[in-house]
């Protein structure tokens, strides 16, 4: 009877346990403030509930950051702890429950003295989640990666130290980390991340590429943007988004650099790669802008080979341009052209 009785308890044993887990959890009170709540979550190790505490005290931006308390902990117990948080929240569903978790654990961890690589393992885990980083985060980041890479540390040794903690680099934490910089006006940072990315073992796509070219285009560094589309395209063999090349035609265009345009578009249709209207557009109107009024004829006249027609305004200009120039044949080509478009 002994044997039996001394059995029975410790199969008890861990239902016992459980319970008053279950307990110090749901009898919290009223007047325990959002941060006491998690930290008694987080103690216990009922992580599951902190999404759902999260929600029962009301909006987020009521409260202080409720893992505040975790800033005091020693680097390698507040890593032990977050990552066994962040492995917690992998199987909730929604997965949008945690947004509010993930949004708070990337706050703080980007503000402490040594904020990565664990505020990228947190960023790669709300990434994965499909949670979308609260617009903060793009500063934090930044601000974040660049004082450690102010200690001279390579991009690659830099994103490498996440496997330090049990995490891999992968394309989206790279991507949002090129997003978060540009958007911070670091862009050579950026181009260094880009190129560096590849040699942690993430290989850049064309979000990596499009992100860049995009933000060189902002500041009218075209120079840069078309050698990224080059390599974009000979070295890597992606396909340029047909924004992101409108966005290099008008950075061309905006810097009357138009014979470049012109170059850019024979350069991807000599390597097959599709050139769409708008940019077709933009270059003929840039040469009309910059007086290279044959030149425009020409562009006008490949424009129509692949079946696009300018606007009228533009058809317009482009024959009384050319016939003003004293350039009658092409602009009858021109003309004639556009007849047997019957435009």
């Amino acid at each position: 009877m002994a044997i039996v009785s001394a059995k029975l308890c410790r199969s008890l044993l861990p239902l016992h346990c459980c319970l008053l887990k279950y307990r110090s959890i749901n009898s919290i009170p009223p007047s325990h403030s959002l941060q006491e709540a998690v930290k008694i979550a987080v103690e216990a190790k009922a992580y599951e509930k902190i999404p759902d505490l999260l929600v029962s005290f009301g909006q987020a931006c009521e409260n202080p950051n409720p893992f505040a308390f975790l800033s005091t902990f020693p680097d390698s117990l507040r890593m032990q702890v977050v990552d066994e948080i962040l492995q917690s929240f992998i199987p909730i569903r929604p997965r949008f429950r945690a947004q509010a978790a993930y949004a708070y654990l990337l706050s703080l961890i980007l503000q402490t003295s040594n904020p990565l690589p664990l505020g990228l393992a947190v960023l790669q885990r709300t990434l994965r989640s499909g949670c979308v980083p609260v617009a903060q985060t793009r500063l934090l980041l930044s601000s974040a990666w660049v004082n450690c890479r102010k200690e001279s540390r390579s991009v690659s040794d830099t994103l490498f130290e996440m496997q330090s903690i049990g995490y891999h680099p992968d394309s989206s934490t790279c991507n949002y980390l090129i997003w978060s910089l540009c958007d911070v006006d670091q862009l050579n940072e950026a181009v260094k991340v880009l190129k560096g990315m590849s040699r942690a073992g993430c290989v850049p796509d064309l979000e990596s590429f499009d992100t860049v070219v995009r933000a060189m285009c902002r500041v009218r560094k075209t120079s840069e943007a078309l050698d990224m589309i080059k390599k974009m395209v000979e070295k890597v063999g992606l396909t340029p988004r047909q924004g992101t090349i409108v966005k290099v035609a008008a950075a061309l265009r905006a810097n009357r650099e138009i014979w470049r345009a012109v170059e850019l578009i024979e350069f991807l249709e000599r390597k097959d790669y599709p050139v769409g209207f708008e940019s077709y557009d933009l270059v003929v109107k840039g040469c009309l802008d910059s007086g290279e009024n044959i030149l425009a004829g020409k562009v006008v006249m490949r424009m129509t080979e692949k079946g696009f027609i300018p606007y009228i305004t533009t058809r317009h200009k482009v024959v009384d341009r050319l016939a003003g120039a004293g350039e009658w044949k092409l602009a009858y080509a021109v003309r004639q052209r556009f007849a047997e478009l019957r435009s």
